[in-house]
């Protein structure tokens, strides 16, 4: 057994920790969705712009879908962030990758609802 003491950015219980988990139970279940919508509902090959719009105007559907991507986001960039912080960054490195995360986070969920929009037909100023 190694000598190292184990670090982990979680703290068992935490908020963090917490939605970790359940991040990841939502984006099996919405994964398992979106499979089966776009390979047994709709085959890969019908897949249109068309056939898009129809489903992102569904509130629902919509709705889903942009859980989906604000819940991969945070799942991903949380992810990331602590694997990081696991293997030792500390000091001015943390708060840099700390904040190109959150940066990079922020800018992926506004451009994906700005396509979830547009998809959606809503048209954007």
């Amino acid at each position: 057994m190694s000598t190292e003491t184990y670090r982990s950015s979680f703290t068992r219980g935490s908020t963090l920790w917490l939605l970790q988990r359940v991040t990841a139970a939502f984006l099996i279940v919405v994964l398992a969705f979106h499979f089966f919508q776009l390979h047994f509902v709709n085959h890969a090959w019908e897949i249109d712009f068309a056939g898009t719009q129809a489903r992102m105007s569904n509130l629902l559907y919509f709705t889903t879908m942009w859980l989906f991507l604000v819940t991969a986001t945070f799942h991903g960039v949380n992810g990331v962030y602590n694997a990081l912080i696991n293997q030792g960054l500390s000091g001015r490195p943390h708060q840099v990758l700390k904040w190109v995360l959150i940066i990079a986070g922020a800018g992926l969920i506004l451009q994906g609802t700005r396509v979830a929009l547009v998809m959606a037909g809503i048209d954007l100023p």
